[in-house]
This record gives C-alpha cells, sequence and structure tokens, in this order.
C-alpha cells in the first residue's frame, strides 16, 4: 500500500525528504521497511531513521545491499519514488474508516443510483478528505463525509454511494 514518496533530499549525507500520506505524517516511520516502488530497479529499503523536520519528514534509508545510503547522489536517485508498506503489517481499519487506497477505483453512484464515475485519486482539504471522481469527461470532487453525503462504502461490490448530483 503506498503511503508516501520521497520528494526530494537533505543535506549531503544521503538523507531524503518525504512526502507522507498518513495521518498524522508522522505514522509514516512506524513501519522498519519501506518498499521504494517507480524506481528502475524498486527495492526493501530499511528505515534507519526518520524524523520530522520543518513541515515535512526527513529520512535515512539504505540502498538495496541493506547498508546505509550516505551519499547525496544515491539519495537523489530516489526522488519521484513510491513508498509502499506490506498491507499485512499495517492496523485494520476501524468500522466506517477506509484506507485512501481502498477507495481509488470504486465505482461512485448517486442515492438515485446514476453513475457518477469512479474514484481516481483522494485529497485532503484540511476539513475534510475528497474523493476525485473521474466519469471519463468530468471530474467531480466529492467531500467524503460519511452520512450527510457518503451513504454507504461497499468495498465488497466495490461500489460508494453518494447523496451527489450529476449536475453538481
Amino acid at each position: 500500500m503506498t503511503l508516501g514518496r520521497v520528494a526530494g533530499v537533505l543535506g549531503v549525507r544521503g538523507w531524503v525528504k518525504v512526502q507522507s500520506y498518513t495521518r498524522p505524517a508522522e505514522n509514516l516511520l512506524d513501519y522498519p521497511e519501506w518498499w521504494l516502488a517507480g524506481l528502475q530497479q524498486p527495492y526493501a529499503a530499511r528505515l534507519i531513521e526518520g524524523r520530522r523536520q520543518g513541515g515535512g519528514l526527513v529520512a535515512w534509508l539504505s540502498d538495496a545491499a541493506g547498508q546505509p545510503i550516505e551519499d547525496r547522489d544515491i539519495a537523489a536517485a530516489l526522488i519521484g519514488s513510491d513508498i509502499q508498506v506490506d498491507r499485512a503489517a499495517m492496523p485494520r481499519p476501524e468500522p466506517g474508516r477506509y484506507y485512501w487506497s481502498e477507495l481509488i477505483g470504486l465505482e461512485v453512484v448517486s442515492a438515485g443510483g446514476q453513475p457518477l464515475g469512479r474514484v481516481a485519486g483522494m485529497m485532503d482539504n484540511g476539513a475534510q478528505d475528497v474523493l476525485v471522481v473521474d466519469d471519463g469527461g468530468t471530474e467531480r470532487l466529492i467531500p467524503f463525509v460519511p452520512g450527510p453525503i457518503i451513504r454507504s462504502v461497499d468495498l465488497q461490490q466495490q461500489r460508494i454511494v453518494a447523496d451527489w448530483e450529476p449536475d453538481y
């Protein structure tokens, strides 16, 4: 499951800046092994050290051989890679709560059964999570507010019912 991405480098000793998709952001640092995907040769990196710095996170990782990365250029090659964690290592969400990755790809229909599209992505606007729903020509931003807007989420049926109309 993708929980973040390598966003840049910090200093000259191999540290990287990390964009976390977890809440709070520091939760990403709870996982000692990260799969770095999107590289020419993806690999399992060991998190040697990590911390909050400024408004984000920084991390010191191992290379594919398990050795600490101590060179800025080697760390720079990781920029843009997705940080993935084995789903089995993650806690089960409480009932009625979902990981964003579970929602991406689900069909979204209105309360009246009209198709609205599929969840193409998720974002956080500060007040709540927002579904980015694409129907192939129109992109809709639907607040993920269970109850008043999101009537139901059925992971088995791959479907979300929203109190939302196609012309909103």
